[in-house]
């Protein structure tokens, strides 16, 4: 190789290319990025799938070197160069597009060329002289995309898993301290947007706190399919291509490395064209989404005027809400929030339909249901994080106004109910809306309980929980 270039050629099935000699990646990954300038969306940008290929041909190469299969010096070069990795090294040469046709092979091709050219250079030689480390019969030994390729997604979607647990914990840990913060103030529950009964503004965020924070056993349930992988599957599951116990030794390397809990598959055939583990995962932040979504959607409602609308809490400002409306300011942190779960929820319907996609002993669409995941993750884990930041820990309550509604609201005659009758209560409460006079004054007004009565039935401790009022019996019937 002439060092005075800067360049090298490269060559496959196809024929020579030109690669630039400060290019990890090769051939296969040059004709990947020409063939699939599709999105935005580039390996180099999802890090933990990244290490999920580091993981994958380190433990690749441990089996490997066991069963005879590399030099030493050829496996020091392919662990040396996967540690690199993972230490966050060369990310910048995973240049491919998430989207491609072939069921991941530019993917998994684009790892064994930057680990097989880094790895020549570690040994002293330049990248490109492939008799010396190759990025197929070396760094692939004993591989087919069809199981590195999904066994590095499956690891690579664990860490992000692993990643994304903490901004739940932290999100459901600010609901639960505006709940604390917020148990004395009164305010109207609301069903269908109509009123209903009372209840505190701090019962409201401990219940948002409580259905987003069920999510996380959820997801750790969708997770740990995972850590089940089909290294040693090949091609189509029958091992082809690799030496007998080979799955064994390369599944056993990889729990080792990453120190998780990873198993073989029962069934390599099987398991190949599978794809369910990313389906389940995928509908497990759907799940999350939705819910994060509802605690969005409520938090716009609850602060939504302030001189027209609910008004019972005040969020963050964080910018003029329009270019021609002075002194508007929206609520652009739910909004955003809002616009990540629709964008989960949509990539779950994309894994869902590739998933349906698989045929006969391999699902070629896994690198759209592999993007969508990753990507959901991402989204979900900076959105919740940004919805924490700038909008729930700064959220006040607006405790007049949220007492008003109930003192005005027809709602609290459900909470005179088991004292006064269905019919007494109806009546009053067609009264009050026929009137616009308040529930409260017109029970004192016919005469109905006594001023001490209706105050003991009407207190925040009693309308909030269930209590024990029969001892209070009605002065009249209407």
């Amino acid at each position: 190789m002439d060092t005075q270039q800067n360049f090298r050629i490269e060559s496959d099935l196809l024929g020579e290319r030109e690669i630039a000699n400060d290019k990890l990646y090769g051939v296969l990954t040059l004709r990947g990025i020409e063939n699939f300038p599709i999105s935005n969306f580039h390996l180099n940008e999802y890090p933990r799938f990244i290490e999920g290929l580091a993981y994958t041909k380190w433990g690749a190469a441990e089996a490997n070197f066991k069963q005879n299969l590399l030099t030493e010096e050829q496996y020091n070069a392919i662990v040396a160069t996967c540690k690199e990795i993972l230490e966050g090294k060369h990310h910048d040469q995973f240049p491919v597009d998430m989207i491609q046709g072939g069921a991941g092979t530019t993917t998994n091709m684009n790892a064994n060329e930057v680990i097989a050219n880094r790895g020549l250079q570690l040994m002293g030689y330049n990248a490109g002289e492939h008799k010396y480390l190759s990025p197929n019969d070396h760094v692939n030994c004993s591989q087919s995309t069809n199981d590195a390729y999904p066994t590095a997604i499956h690891l690579g979607l664990y860490a992000s898993h692993l990643r994304l647990v903490p901004f739940i914990e932290r999100l459901v840990a600010s609901l639960r301290k505006k709940g604390d913060e917020f148990k004395t103030v009164v305010k109207m529950g609301r069903t269908q947007l109509q009123d209903a009964v009372p209840m505190t503004l701090g019962q409201t965020f401990h219940g948002f706190a409580s259905i987003i924070e069920e999510e996380i056993a959820n997801l750790d349930f969708a997770a740990k399919q995972f850590l089940t992988i089909n290294m040693g599957a090949t091609a189509i599951g029958t091992g082809i291509c690799s030496e007998p116990n080979y799955a064994e030794l390369a599944t056993e390397a990889i729990a080792k490395i990453t120190g998780w809990d990873v198993k073989l598959t029962h069934d390599l055939v099987g398991a190949t064209s599978d794809t369910s583990e990313m389906v389940g995962y995928s509908s497990a932040l759907k799940r999350l989404a939705i819910k994060l979504n509802k605690v969005a959607n409520d938090i716009r409602l609850l602060s939504s005027g302030p001189r027209t609308g609910l008004n019972e809490i005040d969020i963050p400002a964080r910018q003029p809400g329009s270019s021609i409306m002075p002194g508007k300011v929206n609520p652009v942190i739910p909004e955003v929030m809002s616009q990540v779960c629709y964008k989960v929820m949509g990539n779950d319907f994309t894994v869902t339909m590739a998933g349906d996609a698989a045929q006969m002993e391999l699902n070629a669409m896994e690198p759209i249901m592999a993007q969508c995941c990753f990507e959901s993750i991402d989204l979900i884990a900076n959105g919740m994080e940004t919805f924490r930041t700038l909008c729930i820990e700064g959220i006040k309550a607006n405790a007049d106004v949220c007492q008003g509604y109930v003192r005005n609201s027809i709602g609290i005659v459900t909470a005179l109910n088991p004292i006064i009758g269905y019919k007494n209560s109806t009546k009053i409460a067609k009264e009050a809306i026929e009137t616009g006079k308040g529930v409260y004054d017109l029970v004192l007004e016919h005469g109905i309980l006594t001023k001490e009565d209706l105050d003991t039935i009407l207190s925040a401790e009693n309308m909030i929980q269930p209590v024990n009022l029969h001892h209070i019996k009605p002065l009249k019937q209407l």
